[in-house]
């Protein structure tokens, strides 16, 4: 598997948050993710989860991948836009401490 780091056998993916913006209310069936995750994977990138606005126009999507332009080869292929793609480093609690990203 790839990754930027090791520890005790583990790599490390690199994380990515993904915000796409559609034109109409985004309808999603299992047919159409399916189709998704097997780009997905020939890519070598994994959907971890999305978040929907309100409005069903925009998502917010967790990814595991190589590197952003895996997510944009994958979002080609599948038809679906990724108007931002950003590599997170860590997490930032309510308390105000911070987190590295599980190592994938």
């Amino acid at each position: 598997m790839y990754g930027r780091g090791v520890d005790e056998g583990v790599v490390a993916v690199p994380i990515f948050l993904v915000e796409r913006r559609f034109a109409e209310d985004l309808e999603a069936s299992a047919e159409v993710n399916d189709r998704i995750n097997r780009v997905n994977e020939e890519e070598g990138v994994r959907w971890l989860y999305s978040f929907l606005s309100a409005d069903k126009r925009k998502t917010y999507c967790l990814y595991e991948a190589p590197e952003a332009d895996a997510i944009r080869r994958a979002a080609s292929r599948a038809g679906l836009p990724a108007d931002a793609v950003i590599e997170l480093a860590g997490r930032v609690f309510p308390d105000g401490s911070f987190a590295g990203l599980p190592a994938g």
